[in-house]
């Protein structure tokens, strides 16, 4: 038997790491091949999963490992796909390369919805699919629509219980069945990164740590916003008491957020430390012990508190949710979960738990609103959810007339008018 595995961060390998643990791919009989992918903005500048010191712990779960950036190279892997016309050759030619013969029997991707993940399931025929999640995206909707060739293929859906009680809308509109991966499972293999990776040796513990994600690489924020963001994460520490802190980078965010933040440290006196691009944050949480994880909308703050038992707080989200175009970017679930769920802290260090909310619903709602056209089942409650609550902060009022979720300005000015004519009537 022969299986073929696709991951683009080491946290997401980490997740593939504890399924095989569990015993969700069978036992290891014939070839298990880890086929690796660079996504980062400029990927020859940026360490790939498989050179993370934490990937050691894991590299015995694979028999072979290949980096589909090689590949595909010189084109970006997250930019190219196969034309309709090259699909059979590029086919053919990616099976010799691996070696699969007619294999392989099982395919295991993330974010099957856009390349590289979707490309790869275009190329290799002719298996079952199981997709596996990577963060918080597992609870939002399907981004794009999949052609049955690949739909038809996928048998289950495998992630990690970050949101306990929050059912994953990822792929469900093809009634895909979703499997949670145990907590412990995954700590123990976080543990086993960490004791062979070292990464964290030499940094202080009980410091506070800045997340950083890459957000105006996106264009969800321009780079002085982004900066701005994790400035003010600083400042709220500082207000807090804390003179010493740890900023974590994204792998795929570079080194600038890093040097403008140390010049943020200088002017509040605060002593930074800048952790290894390549030290997954879970580590960190893990060997460090923060006293405070700080961040936008990083899976890494779901995971910190719930799998750590750690203190965490969101900085941005407003922004964020306001910035995020269209309204149907996958990003809008993440962010919309930890800016309903977790603590808000200012810049004077203030921390301002959100208002109670039904996540579930709200969820939901968002996500009927994100593609009504997949998930049509939950209009009713998409709808209960609008009239019963406040929607100016999750909600565009666009989307929502647009989906008769709310009266359209012309019903409005139509209903005022006759409330206006009765009035009068009333009146003469």
């Amino acid at each position: 038997m022969t299986q073929l595995f696709y991951a683009s961060t080491l946290f997401g390998a980490m997740t593939l790491g504890t399924a095989i643990n569990e015993g969700r791919f069978g036992p290891h009989r014939g070839r298990r091949i880890l086929l690796v992918s660079n996504n980062a903005a400029i990927p020859e500048i940026t360490p790939s999963l498989d050179q993370a010191p934490g990937f050691a712990a894991l590299r015995s779960h694979f028999d072979e490992v290949w980096s589909w950036n090689d590949i595909v190279a010189p084109l970006h892997p997250s930019d190219w796909k196969a034309r309709i016309i090259e699909v059979p050759m590029l086919g053919r030619l990616l099976r010799s390369h691996l070696s699969l013969d007619e294999g392989p029997d099982e395919l295991v991707l993330e974010s099957i919805a856009v390349p590289p993940a979707r490309t790869i399931a275009g190329l290799i025929k002719d298996c079952p699919i199981t997709v596996y999640s990577d963060g918080l995206m597992s609870y939002g909707p399907t981004r794009d629509p999949l052609p049955q060739e690949i739909s038809g293929r996928i048998t289950r859906l495998l992630h990690l219980d970050l949101v306990p009680g929050l059912s994953p809308l990822l792929l469900s509109e093809y009634g895909v069945p979703a499997g949670t991966l145990p907590d412990q499972a995954f700590l123990e293999v976080i543990a086993q990164a960490e004791r062979l990776a070292r990464g964290t040796e030499g940094l202080p513990k009980g410091q506070p740590i800045i997340l950083g994600q890459y957000l105006s690489a996106l264009d969800i924020v321009t780079q002085d916003e982004e900066a701005g963001l994790h400035a003010d994460m600083l400042r709220g520490l500082a207000a807090r008491g804390f003179r010493d802190a740890l900023f974590k980078p994204h792998p795929a965010g570079g080194r600038r957020h890093a040097q403008q933040l140390r010049e943020t440290a200088r002017e509040l006196g605060v002593t930074l430390t800048v952790v290894g691009e390549a030290v997954p944050a879970e580590s960190c949480f893990a060997a460090l012990r923060p006293k405070m994880v700080v961040g936008c909308f990083s899976t890494a703050l779901i995971t910190a508190r719930k799998q750590f038992g750690l203190p965490v707080a969101t900085v941005g989200g407003g922004l964020v949710l306001e910035r995020l175009a269209p309204y149907e970017n996958s990003n809008r679930i993440p962010v919309t979960i930890t800016d309903a769920l977790l603590p808000r802290l200012s810049p004077d260090g203030s921390l301002e738990e959100p208002p109670p909310v039904d996540l579930q619903a709200l969820v939901s709602a968002v996500g009927y609103c994100m593609q009504s056209g997949s998930h049509p089942g939950l209009r009713e409650q998409a709808s209960a959810y609008v009239q019963a609550n406040d929607t100016a902060r999750y909600f565009k009022r666009q989307r929502l007339a647009a989906l008769e979720l709310i009266p359209t300005s012309a019903q409005e000015s139509s209903t005022l008018g006759k409330l206006r004519r009765r009035l009068s009537k009333a009146l003469s």
